[in-house]
């Protein structure tokens, strides 16, 4: 079974919110329900990026590098080097 890392982007806010799941399709509607405190205020939330992995590990990872830069900027550069 496949997991992801995501970059979700709330046009509301003008944030972005990073994460990791195992089903996209069920986290993003957990998302736009305002079942989630942090990404509550922000819904609608759109689906701008999503990477693929094998293991849930390699998603956190990959994750938590996305979050360490703290970097609009290379958020926006993923997203559209995606495209």
């Amino acid at each position: 079974m496949p997991y992801y890392t995501y970059i979700l982007y709330s046009e509301k806010t003008d944030r972005y919110y990073i994460g990791s799941c195992e089903s996209i399709e069920t986290r993003l509607i957990q998302h736009n329900s305002g079942r989630n405190k942090s990404t509550k205020s922000g819904a609608p939330w759109q689906l701008k990026h999503l990477d693929t992995f094998t293991t849930r590990i390699e998603a956190v990872k990959r994750e938590n590098e996305i979050k360490k830069k703290k970097s609009r900027k290379y958020i926006e550069y993923l997203i559209s080097s995606a495209d």
